[in-house]
């Protein structure tokens, strides 16, 4: 297995018996709070990823503190991820979860280095942060905690309504340092939110954590992301969505379509074969060659969304602060870590980059990631 950024001495005296091989595990358990999940503690060498200058993120550096999510999300990006641990994209994927014991510690002692530059750094671009595995590990009053005290600025984007336990923290964080929030919402359909995301809090739970948020001053982005062709993106699904978006009080919205790269593709197409035979032609047609929509579906949708914006008071004009309808190719810049930017709106007025220049309007996007990078920051 890879585990070589994770490495510790076969010989620690907590490594399993058996297991001396599976560099980097500490041990792995099964709890009863977590039905069908296996969490394999480790002690990571390193907190801090470091994006390819050559990427297009607007973030230099970023934190993943679980690897495997128990969200489910059956279009996840990041399912392609363990198959480097030797594990499947699949249920291996949803029931596997890595976890970084170490990190807060680990994150402390990059931080106190003198090289240390204190540039931005993200949360939630591979797996996310406030998955189940938090709610037994707590990392994340740790990490947010050590960022704050430190003076580095962060963003944090989620699924998970865990993130409201942390609120107290945030906004003592934010007296401190920028500090970015961006919600992810792909589906407002409750049955097709079952299907396709089966371990993530409902739609509606997702968007109380957002007037949670904004009752505690602070900004929150939301992304409605990924659109699925022909499920979410006729007009009545996202004028209901961006409708209840605007009432919950986001700072913006930022509009990406379904891409499908190896390794989610396999699962997607295999539920959509089952729940909606009808649009599989329609998706092979899509995504025959790529990862991403191709432009005329980028345009379209964009053309679809702006109205709907301007209708809830969501683009610029009526004072909301993102009008955008996203390329995921721009957005995410480094295949299998990084999988969006901010909205804008998301990230204080203080310089730190969002998502907001015109290379990143859907309908001027390019078809492939910048650089045709095809680098992995996992760990």
């Amino acid at each position: 297995m890879r585990w070589d950024r994770q490495r510790l001495d076969p010989d620690e005296s907590t490594t399993l018996p058996g297991m001396p091989s599976i560099r980097g595990l500490l041990r792995s358990v099964q709890v009863p709070e977590f039905p069908g999940l296996t969490f394999h503690e480790v002690r990571a060498k390193s907190a801090l990823n470091h994006v390819p200058g050559e990427s297009a993120m607007p973030f230099p550096y970023t934190i993943n503190p679980y690897r495997g999510c128990s969200h489910s999300c059956v279009y996840c990006f990041a399912r392609r991820t363990h198959e480097w641990l030797e594990l499947d994209s699949g249920r291996d994927f949803d029931t596997q979860v890595v976890v970084k014991t170490n990190l807060v510690d680990v994150l402390r002692r990059e931080l106190a280095r003198p090289s240390w530059a204190h540039e931005h750094v993200a949360l939630g671009t591979n797996t996310d942060p406030y998955q189940r595995a938090e709610g037994r590990y707590r990392l994340m009053p740790g990490v947010i905690g050590a960022l704050a005290e430190s003076g580095t600025p962060f963003s944090i984007l989620t699924k998970g309504t865990l993130l409201r336990r942390d609120i107290p923290l945030l906004r003592e964080a934010a007296q401190t340092v920028p500090v970015g929030l961006g919600v992810s919402l792909a589906i407002w359909d409750d049955a097709l939110h079952a299907g396709l995301e089966p371990g993530v809090p409902t739609p509606r739970a997702r968007l109380d954590l957002v007037r949670a948020l904004a009752d505690a001053g602070l900004p929150c982005g939301v992304f409605l992301a990924p659109v699925l062709p022909g499920l979410t993106d006729g007009i009545a699904e996202l004028d209901a969505a961006l409708g209840a978006i605007a009432a919950a009080g986001a700072t913006g919205v930022t509009v990406i379509p379904l891409h499908l790269r190896p390794g989610a593709r396999e699962w997607f197409m295999a539920w959509l074969a089952g729940a909606h035979p009808a649009l599989v032609p329609r998706y092979q047609q899509l995504y025959a060659r790529r990862a991403y929509v191709p432009a005329e579906y980028r345009t379209w949708l964009a053309r679809r969304v702006a109205p709907l914006l301007t209708r809830h008071g969501l683009d610029r004009q009526s004072g909301g602060t993102a009008r955008k309808a996203v390329d995921p190719a721009v957005a995410t810049g480094v295949p299998g870590d990084s999988e969006v930017g901010f909205p804008e709106g998301s990230l204080p007025s203080t310089g730190l980059p969002g998502v907001g220049s015109p290379r990143d309007l859907i309908s001027g996007a390019p078809d492939s990631a910048p650089g045709g990078s095809e680098q992995l920051t996992l760990l």
